[in-house]
């Protein structure tokens, strides 16, 4: 009665990385057919996770993996490679066949796109990864196509606030009630207090852009269709360097003052914190990339693990508290992804402030 328990503790310690590799359990349970469907179970929800993490150029709805059919539809690959190639993903099945464009073979391995030969051969370095050239790519994938939905939905949205202003008055209307709130909580509660009343105008836009920009796409992340934009560290990395644009072409003379020559400090120390500030002009907004994407990527794994343990445990107990446990956290991803919205503009909006504040 306690082995088949005995080996699902050991299958939720393996999906979190903390029990001991499968070959060491087996020398423990001599039922080695048994945790062989397992190990095999637990790598297909390893593979699931991962390709849900990362981006892809096709959209897939679902799946019927017994008849071999993905529902959803191709995107446009769009390759620089002995001059400008375009065509559709539908040419590389889902990933399982070798597209053939204009005499030159390409093939798609860890969601990236390799120069390959008809055989779709791929070779590979000590630790593991292809050698194969690599084209310029600038194919609108699954994660462009939803960003580029967040944009439009939001010039929507927003259009309509707007239009709402001028037809009644300065009251919102319709959907204009439940933005209202968000504006103006992004304005008073992050815009003013980090930069001040007389500059913080200047920053508006960007700010509430940047605000409803991640809360939409950490939101749409939380939907069955499968999308990880802000789990991306390309595109965190892109809003990152947009702040750090911002911050430092807006900055004033008080701002460089203060990295290069210090004021109030021995000359001495400021030869010796000139380097160290302009170090922490870097580490600022690599700080916003990789928190956002961390945050958002370990909720992605964790709660996908949790999910996973209902098709493990194959039991009402085991599955019913997985369920219960996969939902609590779901309600907690919604918070969180509103949270990290919440940090990347108010961190934003400190940057901003400490680029423009005046000398005393």
């Amino acid at each position: 009665m306690q082995r088949p328990f005995i080996k699902n503790l050991l299958i939720l310690a393996f999906i979190f990385g903390m029990a001991p590799t499968y070959a060491q359990a087996a020398e423990e349970m001599p039922e080695t057919q048994e945790l062989s469907a397992e190990e095999e179970k637990a790598s297909e929800i390893d593979s699931f996770i991962e390709h849900h993490l990362q981006d892809s150029y096709d959209f897939t709805f679902f799946s019927d993996e017994e008849a071999g059919k993905h529902y959803g539809f191709p995107l446009p690959v769009i390759l620089f490679d002995d001059g400008l190639k375009v065509f559709s993903s539908a040419k590389f099945h889902h990933g399982e066949t070798v597209a053939e464009v204009d005499g030159n073979y390409y093939t798609i391995y860890h969601s990236k796109i390799y120069e390959t030969d008809a055989a779709g051969t791929l070779q590979f370095d000590d630790a593991g990864h292809p050698t194969n050239d690599k084209p310029l790519d600038f194919s609108i994938t699954k994660n462009v196509v939803t960003m580029l939905l967040v944009s439009l939905l939001m010039f929507f949205l927003f259009r309509a606030l707007a239009k709402s202003y001028k037809k009644n008055q300065g009251i919102p209307s319709g959907v204009g009630r439940f933005l209202e709130p968000l504006v103006l909580f992004v304005r008073d509660e992050i815009a003013i207090p980090n930069i001040g009343h007389k500059k913080y105008k200047k920053y508006m836009s960007f700010l509430l852009t940047i605000f409803f920009f991640i809360w939409f796409l950490n939101l749409l992340g939380m939907t069955p269709l499968g999308v990880n934009v802000t789990g991306n560290i390309a595109v965190t990395f892109g809003l990152a360097l947009i702040v750090f644009l911002i911050t430092n072409l807006t900055a004033n003379k008080n701002y460089w003052g203060h990295i290069f020559w210090m004021p109030g400090v021995p000359k001495v120390m400021r030869i010796v914190l000139a380097p160290i500030e302009l170090l922490g002009v870097i580490i600022k907004p690599f700080s916003l990339m990789i928190r956002l994407y961390a945050n958002m990527t370990a909720g992605h794994v964790v709660l996908m693990s949790i999910i996973a343990l209902m098709f493990i445990f194959k039991n009402w107990l085991g599955s019913s508290l997985s369920f219960g446990l996969a939902f609590a956290l779901a309600i907690l991803e919604l918070l969180v992804a509103a949270l990290q919205a919440y940090i990347f503009t108010m961190l934003s909006a400190l940057y901003f402030g400490m680029a423009n504040e005046e000398s005393h």
